[in-house]
């Protein structure tokens, strides 16, 4: 499955256009390396994903192309949350 749906999907990021736009712009990284929207995913991946001055570490535990609400949690482990250094600063 193409990243950018994934995170969609497992509702990481609510709205593929700004899944997207994520990618495309740096902000999240699949095992360690910036991938593009388009790169593939599979069980076991561990993304980073920057919002602004926070980070979010998540592995990914299955992968479906539909997913109801409830159930979008079960999809990804989240590794860590933290906030940037600068916010922590303040």
């Amino acid at each position: 499955m193409r990243l950018d749906k994934y995170l969609k999907v497992s509702r990481i990021i609510k709205r593929r256009t700004v899944a997207n736009e994520a990618c495309s712009g740096g902000r999240v990284t699949l095992n360690g390396k910036v991938v593009k929207p388009g790169a593939e995913v599979h069980v076991g991946d561990q993304m980073t994903i920057r919002f602004g001055d926070r980070y979010g570490r998540y592995e990914i535990l299955s992968i479906a192309e539909t997913v109801r609400k409830e159930g979008a949690a079960d999809m990804y482990r989240v590794l860590s949350e933290d906030e940037g250094v600068a916010a922590q600063r303040s």
